[in-house]
């Protein structure tokens, strides 16, 4: 078996950089799948909350967390996994991440409590870190041509969207037969395969200089994302309050330790001369804005379908599929364009076609709900899709090789961030709005009990409503749902122009990056000369690894 250590290749040119093979491709079929399947991890379990609920019987604050605690954990592991691969080999940790994703999967899958259930997604949320990081690693050293490394991070991107749209579907389906730790089980099989044919496909690379792990440096990193998150989901929750305000400085205050320490190791888990490159530097922060306005936009969609339209959730699910394939045909149409025409501009009209679509949501009413929403959302993620493809190609891309998995990590948690701030602030300002139509126009005879639980959210007047007379409960849910279709409105309007903004920032930003997303010579030069040991290695090495037999 290939147990090449990978070092450090010099800048080739676009025209000689070797070529990937049909091995190359295949691998990246596998690694897609993974990713599917973590993308699914993330939304499938929706659905089992009823059939759950009634089995453990969790508290409502038990509930949350089982529903939370992945996406937490994942979003806090990143950076520690990324810099993880590329210490120990990319390689060995996808199949390390994709083994304990199975296990973990199967506990799941049978767990007996609500506290297991809460562990054993902890524990599928440290694995599923593993995942995201190290496949998109991988793809950045197994496609060294800058086209067909753009279409396979066009791919890459595509598997989210998939699994995000397949998750609740095949979840429908399972649980209509079976009792809900099925839903885990689907992961299963996936990583088998992984496990199974990753040791053949994928090369292995790691950064020999790279230097032990800094524990005191993961758990601060683990600290700093988790609090900061955990503190946004709260107020786009709850509202404003003293926990997650408090919970939002305590994580800004590890992330500058964090930031302090790393300035001062010799072998950083972060290293902080990436952010010195502007091309690395603008394609995050673009990154980030993209996934803030998409999130945003999520959560009223799937809300104002079922409780507004009163879709079933498999039919919600289904009318969620244009948007998916929204998301498909822009990430595997970016790479064509971007070959003719420069990626800031390509962005550039993605986010102003983005704006279209969320204008579009901001017009939404009842003569037009179900049409519009679809509409919207399809046009909104087609032109997303193809900025967070080049953003995410820009942001590995114009690293040093051997980081690569440190630059993944950040993209990664650079979406999880922008996703969290969408949700606290476009969700921030829908409950704002629907809390103040919601009071203002209360129907008569709803105790205060009942007018609270109304006022929090539009779930919880539409179980209210079920229990009053159906005149009054008409009333209520009439004018709940004309709150949340107001605050749809302005959330959406806000979302086109943030799309707008940033479309904008891609042009100012990012316009010396060059045709096939190539990022303008000598921005990683220095740093790569200055990267633990300085070596200067044989070109050769890294395409001979990357099509080296196992």
């Amino acid at each position: 078996m290939d147990t090449t250590d990978f070092r450090e290749t010099m800048d080739v040119p676009a025209a000689e950089a070797p070529r990937a093979g049909r091995r190359e491709w295949v691998g990246l079929a596998v690694l897609a799948l993974a990713c599917l399947v973590y993308a699914m991890d993330v939304t499938v379990l929706n659905l089992a909350v009823p059939q759950l609920s009634a089995d453990l019987k969790p508290t409502s604050s038990q509930l949350l967390w089982i529903l939370d605690i992945y996406g937490f954990v994942v979003a806090g592991s990143l950076v520690t996994m990324g810099t993880l691969g590329d210490r120990m080999g990319r390689r060995r940790l996808l199949m390390i991440g994709a083994a304990a994703f199975g296990a973990a999967s199967v506990l799941a899958a049978f767990a007996t409590s609500a506290e297991m259930l809460i562990a054993t997604r902890a524990l599928l949320g440290i694995a599923g870190a593993t995942l995201a990081p190290g496949t998109l690693s991988l793809i950045r050293n197994m496609f060294l041509d800058p086209g067909q490394r753009t279409v396979a991070i066009g791919v890459w991107i595509s598997s989210f969207s998939a699994g995000g749209a397949v998750g609740p579907l095949l979840g429908g389906v399972l649980l209509e037969r079976f009792w809900w730790g099925s839903v885990f089980l689907l992961a299963v099989p996936v990583m088998l395969l992984l496990l199974a044919l990753g040791p053949r496909l994928l090369p292995e690379f790691r950064d020999p200089a790279a230097g032990r792990l800094d524990v005191v440096s993961a758990a601060l990193s683990l600290g700093a994302v988790l609090a900061a998150i955990y503190g946004l989901k709260r107020i786009a929750e709850d509202g404003l309050g003293w926990l997650p305000i408090l919970s939002i400085l305590a994580g800004i205050a590890l992330g500058a330790v964090f930031a302090r320490r790393q300035s001062a190791l010799p072998h950083p888990l972060l290293d902080l001369r990436l952010f010195r490159d502007r091309t690395f530097a603008a394609a995050l922060t673009i990154y980030t804005l993209g996934a803030m306005v998409a999130f945003g936009s999520f959560v009223f969609t799937a809300q104002y379908l079922q409780s507004v339209l009163g879709l079933s959730p498999l039919r919600a699910g289904l009318w969620t599929l244009p948007s998916a394939l929204g998301f498909v045909v822009g990430s595997m149409l970016a790479p064509a364009v971007v070959r003719r025409v420069r990626p800031a501009f390509v962005m550039a009209g993605g986010l102003a076609l983005a704006a279209v679509g969320f204008g579009l949501l901001s017009r939404v009413d009842a003569g037009s709900g179900l049409a519009m929403v679809v509409a919207g959302s399809a046009i909104f993620s087609l032109g997303l899709a193809p900025v967070f493809t080049l953003a995410t190609d820009l942001v590995v891309g114009s690293a040093p090789p051997e980081r690569a998995g440190a630059a993944s990590a950040i993209s990664e948690t650079g979406a999880e961030f922008g996703g969290a701030l969408g949700v606290a602030i476009l969700g921030s300002i829908g409950a704002a709005i629907y809390r103040r139509q919601v009071g203002e126009a209360l129907p008569s005879g709803i105790s205060p009990d009942a007018a609270e639980s109304s006022r929090d959210t539009l779930g919880g007047a539409v179980a209210t409503a079920a229990q009053l007379p159906p005149d009054v409960g008409a009333a209520l849910l009439g004018t709940a749902r004309d709150a949340f279709t107001q605050g749809l409105q302005l959330t959406a309007g806000v979302s086109a122009v943030g799309a707008i903004g940033a479309a904008v920032l891609a042009v100012l930003l990012l316009r010396h990056v060059g045709g096939g997303a190539q990022p303008e010579a000598g921005t990683v030069a220095g740093l790569k000369a200055s990267a633990p040991g300085g070596a200067r290695a044989d070109p050769a090495v890294g395409p001979a690894v990357g099509a080296a037999d196992c």
